[in-house]
């Protein structure tokens, strides 16, 4: 079962709830800018800075998080519905998915291989990711859905060809370390 249980407090302390379908305002159920902790089961979830999905988000995958990074922001909270197993995500030179091109399925660091910093376009076959402008999961970063076409990082993303690293969310069965930070998209 996938579920979320969010409280009020740091330490899974204080008054909670507990979820498992998304939420898009959190404040129509009286608990809207107030989760300091939270434990995830299952397949990962969004936590939105704004009602509706909106504003930054922020990923959690399963484990438990004592103390999350932005604690009383999140107003919304969504479900990662799709299919995490084998994803791959292809990364083009150009824009509109022009020059040369690198498939990926796993964790990778482009800063030591030609692909650094000359990302311009993308397309995700499979899986949900993070695109991080710097190495080692640094910087602005920001989701890659299934069936996704960004066909200009300049105007869309305003990452500028500034790809540096980019990870898949993982599937349950894969998760390693459950005490693993958070990260924010």
């Amino acid at each position: 079962m996938n579920k979320i249980t969010v409280y009020e407090r740091a330490d899974f302390e204080g008054l909670s709830r507990e979820f498992t379908c998304d939420v898009p305002d959190l404040h129509e159920l009286d608990f809207g800018d107030c989760i300091a902790s939270l434990k995830v089961v299952g397949q990962p979830w969004i936590a939105y800075t704004q009602p509706k999905y909106e504003g930054e988000p922020h990923v959690f995958e399963e484990g438990e998080y004592e103390a999350v990074e932005r604690p009383n922001s999140f107003s919304a909270l969504r479900l990662v519905h799709h299919d995490l197993l084998d994803p791959q995500i292809t990364l083009y030179e150009r824009p509109h998915l022009q020059g040369a091109c690198k498939v990926v399925s796993e964790e990778t660091n482009l800063a030591y291989g030609y692909f650094n910093d000359r990302v311009a376009s993308h397309v995700v076959q499979r899986g949900v990711w993070l695109l991080y402008q710097h190495p080692n999961r640094g910087g602005w970063h920001c989701l890659a859905w299934p069936g996704e076409r960004v066909d200009d990082y300049g105007a869309q993303l305003n990452f500028q060809a500034r790809l540096s690293h980019l990870r898949p969310l993982r599937p349950v069965s894969e998760y390693s370390d459950p005490l693993e930070g958070a990260i924010v998209v």
